[in-house]
């Protein structure tokens, strides 16, 4: 954007009742081409596992429709959860995409692992090496190689490593590395000011990363009115609490069955708990709050994430935000 803060989009691919797998991914397609037209920089996509209501358990599959469908975004993950997978899979995987678009591919790396116990017994690499060590050795295939073993193909322009965390701790590790680091206050509000101080003092500059760069991912759902993007904004938290409580393997409820709810006191609690530290509402509202983050964080770059179960809906909120990006 020529003007105010870069934005780019977070997404986790969510699935609403009556849609399939199919529909969430297409409709993401679909998502990122609109992206596009408002001018914004990067589309991401999560990992997830075995939660039906995330249509996201490969970034790196999904990242591939997602760059063909569109001509300047830059596309990548966020995260590819590194303790999930072999490093050697990782570039081999993110070499055939920076391969076939050379310059648009980002490669964010988080050191969860995003899934049941389950789950991750059998995902990951068999060595156990720790995340520094994986770290080490997925960046040495896109340099010098690993022992004699090369990550085939080799693309010209490797892409871009990043580190995504929700802590102090995450931010230290992302400037000791000289990575550029994006703080999830989606995940943990409140924050993002102190993670980003921590980022930048522990900064140490190379070549290639010379000087940091902060970003700060936030929930955010805009409409027209204040009330609507409340009522747009309570579904994706309705479903948590319905996958905490009684269908831990469901996916997530319309906007109808969510109007119909008659919320307990304790989850209203909960709702409030979610949407109150993000930015929901109109851009009135939303703007200043923003600004306010921005101004205290001093984020260079701004991710957003949109979770409602109405397309179109979904649609005009990244219009909104773009527009409000550009303000800042």
């Amino acid at each position: 954007m020529a003007e105010g803060i870069a934005i780019s989009v977070h997404d986790t691919v969510p699935v609403w009742r009556g849609d399939t797998p199919g529909d969430a991914l297409r409709r993401t397609v679909d998502l990122a081409r609109a992206v596009e037209g408002f001018g914004y920089r990067r589309y991401w996509v999560a990992e997830h596992h075995g939660t039906p209501a995330l249509a996201t358990s490969s970034p790196a599959v999904l990242a591939g429709p997602l760059l063909a469908a569109t001509r300047t975004l830059t596309v990548g993950s966020g995260a590819v959860l590194l303790p999930n997978h072999s490093a050697l899979a990782v570039a081999e995987q993110f070499g055939v995409l920076a391969s076939l678009y050379p310059g648009r591919v980002d490669l964010g790396l988080g050191r969860a692992t995003g899934g049941s116990p389950a789950s991750t017994a059998r995902l990951g690499d068999p060595r156990g090496l720790g995340f520094d060590a994986q770290l080490q050795e997925l960046q040495g295939y896109f340099g010098e190689g690993q022992s004699g073993v090369r990550a085939v193909p080799e693309p010209e322009t490797p892409p871009r490593f990043w580190l995504v965390g929700s802590s102090v701790n995450s931010a230290v590790h992302a400037g000791r590395a000289a990575l550029p680091y994006v703080y999830a206050h989606a995940i943990v509000g409140g924050g993002a000011p102190e993670a980003l101080h921590a980022y930048r003092e522990a900064f140490r500059g190379t070549p290639e990363q010379p000087e940091p760069h902060a970003c700060v991912a936030v929930i955010a759902v805009a409409a027209d009115s204040d009330e609507r993007a409340e009522r747009l904004a309570e579904s994706f938290v309705y479903g948590q609490i319905l996958m905490r409580t009684v269908d831990p393997e469901g996916v997530l409820p319309t906007e109808e069955e969510t109007a119909a709810h008659r919320f307990t006191p304790t989850e209203r609690q909960f709702l409030r708990s979610r949407i109150d530290p993000q930015f929901v509402g109109s851009p009135d509202r939303i703007a200043p709050r923003l600004a306010d983050l921005v101004a205290r964080t001093r984020a260079d770059e701004l991710f957003v994430l949109t979770q409602v179960p109405d397309h179109e809906a979904r649609i005009r909120s990244y219009e909104h935000l773009a527009k409000i990006a550009g303000s800042l």
